[in-house]
């Protein structure tokens, strides 16, 4: 296995457990929440900052202000006076190409496609779902959602933050096929079938790879 696996997804596609179901299957990292740590202890930003901040859309100046003071001894030169928001997005860049230097990964979200675009070897994935799909899923995980409505309300929420983030930082668009190598609907297979089609994709991917002297 030598292949970098990236995942966008929608929320409450299931794109995290299918992630991990694929790093199971390869005996590799999957990177999620994972990140905010990594991230933390390399560029000595918060954690609590970097969770606030990441996958949002940027752009209140007080807003920043604000976090700027959960800020702890983060003092790159070219970083001081940048606003919070970028800082956590090239803290986050900087730590995903590090985990990528290190071998095959799983990482999910947080423009890592953008992030390893001068990579070799990288296979970027993008998770859908219907929404009857997404709002079982999601009641299912957030069991303070009283209603289909208000999953429904959460979900275009949480995408609608996470495309102007994407779509802010990134060349490509959020969630659009020509960004992506695969665009899957976890709704068809389940995740378990999903995350079964593709390690099937990597697997013939790397076989191609292989019988061409890439990989």
């Amino acid at each position: 296995m030598n292949t970098i696996i990236t995942i966008g997804r929608q929320f409450g596609s299931g794109g995290h457990e299918i992630g991990n179901r694929i790093a199971d299957y390869y005996g590799i990292k999957c990177y999620d929440k994972e990140l905010i740590a990594r991230t933390s202890s390399e560029s000595g930003l918060s954690e609590e900052m970097i969770e606030h901040q990441e996958e949002k859309p940027h752009g209140s100046f007080l807003y920043s202000l604000v976090m700027d003071s959960f800020s702890f001894g983060y003092n790159a030169s070219g970083l001081i006076d940048m606003p919070v928001g970028q800082k956590v997005f090239l803290a986050q860049f900087d730590a995903i190409k590090r985990i990528a230097q290190e071998g095959p990964c799983v990482i999910v979200g947080r423009c890592a496609e953008y992030a390893l675009a001068d990579f070799p070897k990288v296979l970027n994935i993008f998770v859908v779902a219907d929404d009857d799909f997404k709002v079982k899923n999601l009641r299912q995980r957030f069991p303070d959602l009283k209603s289909d409505e208000a999953a429904l309300e959460l979900m275009k929420q949480k995408d609608k933050q996470r495309k102007q983030y994407h779509n802010y930082y990134a060349t490509k668009r959020w969630g659009h096929a020509d960004s992506y190598h695969l665009v899957v609907n976890s709704a068809v297979l389940g995740v378990e079938g999903t995350a079964k089609l593709v390690t099937q994709f990597v697997d013939d991917y790397e076989g191609q790879g292989a019988r061409e002297g890439q990989i």
